[in-house]
């Protein structure tokens, strides 16, 4: 029970922290209910560390490193709880892992949403947020994909590729050290 909650509080934070790098990379408003509740849910940490570490260009460094920090206490305090032995670089190397995975989540969560809504209301006010978060993974596929009978599978395709590198690369990376 207990590493269920810590996976889940860590992950929600490492999902905020992730997103919020995400936001600020693709230049995403954050003048939007996601974006201020990002910001008001991960300013407690992201401020303070921010003095300490610049951005390099449009990389935020310091939410980066921040959501690499919650993966790495994360997987620290599972290997203590279960009397694992202390493993410091396996805990830097499923960090890794755990904040690229948390980034295909953010992406694949986006697109999934931004899909429905393109059927249900494309003239929310978050439709246009997450078109924009999402768009360095769709644009080029839209370059590709031609939209067939005005249907755009862009989004469909992201999804299926998103699903191949969160269950097979991602995990297939993660377990090489071992």
């Amino acid at each position: 029970m207990t590493v269920f909650l810590l996976r889940t509080v860590f992950g929600i934070l490492t999902f905020l922290l992730v997103l919020r790098f995400l936001m600020q990379w693709t230049r995403t408003s954050f003048q939007n209910q996601l974006g201020q509740m990002t910001m008001v849910l991960t300013d407690f940490m992201v401020k303070p560390t921010r003095k300490l570490i610049r951005p390099v260009r449009q990389w935020d460094m310091s939410t980066l490193l921040l959501a690499f920090v919650m993966q790495v206490i994360l997987f620290a305090l599972i290997s203590i709880l279960i009397g694992a032995g202390a493993a410091p670089v396996l805990w830097v190397w499923q960090a890794i892992f755990g904040v690229l995975g948390q980034i295909v989540d953010v992406f694949f969560y986006a697109i999934l949403l931004m899909a429905i809504l393109s059927w249900v209301n494309p003239y929310s006010p978050i439709y246009g947020v997450l078109n924009q978060l999402t768009a360095p993974i769709l644009e080029p596929l839209r370059r590709v994909l031609p939209q067939i009978q005005g249907f755009d599978f862009s989004a469909l395709v992201a999804l299926i590729l998103l699903q191949m590198i969160s269950h097979i690369v991602l995990p297939g990376l993660a377990n090489s050290i071992y």
